[in-house]
């Protein structure tokens, strides 16, 4: 049984091993894309609600035109690399939020706050042009998902790890919880 388990997630993390767009670093994604971007749309919209959305002016009409060089610019180059598949889900939009908190964020589906405690920070387009594209390529790489993968496979480990120690003493299982529990946090 222990053995099937092994084997059946090994072949979960196989099957969900993909290759990054330009820079061809294999990651797992157990998640389907679909779904980071549901649950995305869903957080995006509840913090929405709950800040102080910026709905114009000089800033407002900068990060507008920035997110949209960098939307059409995403766009063109994956579609000429053959990678349009990426962001067939991306719905994109971008909304400033009033706060001190020098941020800025691209969600799966390419859902993009930019802080206004930022602003100062990159000082012009150019500068914002460098947050933004970092952030959307984090979006567009599917680090999310890659991210939740590992935390999903990391838990996965443990619950296997905790049946197959199952027959040993309580302090040899804390143990070994404990080594394994500090490794996956080191890497």
């Amino acid at each position: 049984m222990r053995k099937s388990i092994i084997i059946v997630l090994f072949a979960a993390i196989i099957v969900s091993c993909s290759k990054v767009p330009i820079t061809q670093r294999k990651q797992v994604s157990l998640l389907p894309e679909s779904e980071m971007v549901a649950m995305s749309l869903t957080a995006y919209k509840d913090f929405l609600n709950t800040n102080a959305v910026v709905e114009s002016g000089n800033d407002v009409t900068m990060v507008n035109r920035v997110a949209d060089n960098i939307s059409k610019s995403v766009e063109t180059i994956l579609k000429q690399q053959g990678y349009e598949e990426r962001i067939a889900d991306f719905k994109w939009e971008v909304n400033v939020v009033k706060s001190d908190e020098i941020n800025a964020w691209c969600m799966p589906g390419g859902k993009i706050i930019v802080y206004t405690g930022i602003l100062p920070i990159t000082k012009n387009e150019t500068g914002l042009a460098v947050v933004m594209g970092h952030e959307v390529a984090h979006a567009v790489a599917r680090h999310g998902n890659e991210r939740m993968s590992q935390q999903l496979v990391a838990y996965t480990g443990f619950a296997a790890l905790d049946i197959a120690l199952a027959n040993k003493p309580q302090q040899t299982r804390d143990l070994l919880l404990t080594a394994v529990g500090v490794g996956a946090t080191v890497g």
